[in-house]
């Protein structure tokens, strides 16, 4: 009787090794504490900071009837996004270069679709985590009215989630290390949420900022969280203006990726 194959075919050794990859990024990303804290905690402290504030929950006439702290909640949540994407996820690889992490990795099978994959992932679920709490948080403690379709701010969220940390990975790519990556991170982190509306609310931006905006990743997403509150699929040009980033991102972080 010969003895049983244990050898897992390609596939399954790929999917494995990817799996496994993604859930070491996940461990290191708690016990570093920096993704938890910057894409969670840092921004639920400032949701409640601003949920409590009594005049930002009062309704008014030039946000379309809506409170300026209802407007403010998918603001934070895209705050969370490109913190993560922006600032820790470049942080994180381009810190492995710099220590030899990747230039070890790079003697390995796993190859740099998969080593970006898993910062994709790991840094994706924290993402979810914290959307999903802030959600909870604005809904029970502050009585924030849910989207008119969840379905469609599912999908809207994912479209911008993918987007910005393909940005991220594209950043990484391009930088020699943490701190270059840092620095092009905050010079992005900046005017991308001036467009999402964190300072003015787009809606009462001039006209060529806000069309400027509409074309910006963090404003696409506003323009698509924006449907989905009035219960509509989103708008064709934000939905192209995200897959657009992402794509292009994706694919020149795999093209240009350095491992050392």
């Amino acid at each position: 009787m010969s003895a049983p194959n244990t050898t897992a075919p390609p596939a399954a050794k790929g999917g494995s090794a990817t799996w496994r990859l993604i859930r070491a990024e996940m461990k290191l990303n708690v016990r570093e504490k920096v993704g938890p804290f910057w894409g969670v905690g840092f921004p639920l402290v400032l949701m409640i900071i601003l949920g409590s504030i009594p005049s930002l929950r009062e309704p008014s006439e030039e946000n379309g009837g809506l409170a300026a702290f209802e407007i403010y909640v998918p603001v934070i949540i895209l705050f969370t996004l490109a913190l993560l994407a922006l600032i820790a996820l470049p942080g994180t690889l381009a810190g492995y270069r710099e220590h030899g992490v990747l230039r070890r990795m790079q003697t390995t099978p796993i190859g740099s679709i998969r080593v970006l994959a898993a910062q994709l992932a790991a840094n994706l679920a924290i993402a979810i985590v914290a959307a999903v709490l802030f959600y909870s948080v604005a809904v029970i403690a502050f009585g924030v009215h849910l989207p008119g379709s969840i379905a469609a701010f599912a999908v809207g969220w994912a479209l911008v989630a993918v987007a910005m940390l393909s940005i991220g990975l594209l950043i990484t790519a391009l930088a020699p290390g943490r701190h270059s990556a840092s620095a092009i991170g905050t010079v992005l982190f900046f005017p991308m949420m001036f467009f999402a509306g964190l300072w003015i609310p787009i809606t009462q931006m001039p006209p060529l900022l806000r069309d400027i905006s509409h074309y910006t990743p963090l404003g696409a997403a506003m323009r698509v969280f924006q449907d989905a509150y009035e219960g509509s699929f989103p708008h064709v040009q934000p939905v192209l203006a995200l897959l657009g980033y992402a794509i292009i991102c994706s694919a020149a972080a795999i093209r240009w990726f350095r491992w050392q």
